[in-house]
């Protein structure tokens, strides 16, 4: 069977371009906004932040640093294909973030502390839907994420949020006030609420029942590229009296769209349901408790 690719050059140059416009929102909230009202979110901004407001190191050094280092050990955990995944979002971010930390140097908006960084939490949780929504990472503790998630039975979603509540808890070395923890908080759950909307569940999982005549390269083509199991199921077209197959997938609905665009290349006539799913347990996914 002939090879297909998710990635053609059309979607690859979509693709790029949402990851660069959605980290230059994310980068203009942060700096635009969290930055002068000095709250701490989650994430690896959350640890540049700290620093920056610890040590006034800059938060695109921080990003460099940080994320070269998590990308060596990934590539020895995860593997290279990982990393190519993320390298491109995290020489975007370092780059932007180099930008907008000398050009924007003051509050866009003089407003209410809280009210002004709820509006960067919105500006930062765009940014991150646009670029998940196109299967792009920023690295930072995604990646730590990832790792988290190889060797423990936990989920991606929990662990980041350990890690997201014990960077903002640490700002109380910094402030000394449980306001600044609180406020950070609340754009933690403002920003990744923004994201959830904008790619309509970011780590929810999905089922595509999906009907073809070429459900076979279909079926091929999504267990070698895509790295995702699926169940052949036999079926009757009941307006037609013929026997049909049906092709069942359970994915991350960030894979959505890689899936869309490899059946449409295959067959453009072909019949997709998509549902969303409560959980999904076993291998890939989430283990049972």
């Amino acid at each position: 069977m002939k090879k297909l690719l998710v990635k053609t050059p059309k979607f690859l140059f979509r693709d790029y371009l949402t990851i660069i416009l959605g980290i230059t929102i994310y980068c203009v909230g942060l700096t635009g906004f969290l930055i002068p009202n000095k709250i701490v979110t989650g994430g690896m901004a959350g640890i540049s932040l700290l620093l920056n407001f610890g040590f006034n190191i800059p938060l695109w050094i921080t990003f460099a640093v940080l994320n070269t280092l998590l990308l060596l050990l990934a590539w020895k955990i995860l593997g290279f294909q990982y990393v190519q995944k993320t390298i491109f979002g995290v020489v975007a971010i370092t780059l932007i973030l180099s930008v907008t930390e000398k050009l924007i140097t003051h509050a866009l908006i003089s407003a209410d502390p809280l009210l002004s960084s709820i509006i960067g939490a919105i500006f930062c949780g765009v940014g991150l839907g646009l670029v998940y929504s196109v299967n792009g990472s920023t690295g930072g503790t995604d990646i730590i994420g990832a790792i988290v998630t190889k060797y423990r039975y936990i989920s991606m979603g929990r662990g980041l949020m350990y890690v997201d509540v014990l960077i903002v808890s640490s700002s109380y070395l910094l402030f000394q006030s449980l306001e600044k923890i609180i406020y950070g908080l609340i754009i933690i759950a403002v920003l990744f609420s923004t994201a959830d909307m904008i790619i309509n569940g970011m780590r929810q999982s999905v089922q595509f029942l999906i009907f073809s005549s070429r459900y076979d390269e279909i079926a091929s083509a999504i267990n070698s590229q895509l790295g995702r199991g699926v169940t052949v199921l036999d079926g009757v077209g009941w307006y037609s009296k013929k026997p049909s197959k049906v092709l069942v997938v359970l994915a991350r609905k960030t894979e959505s769209t890689s899936i869309f665009r490899l059946v449409k290349q295959i067959d453009e006539n072909a019949f997709i349901s998509q549902s969303n799913v409560v959980g999904v347990y076993g291998k890939g996914f989430d283990k049972m408790k």
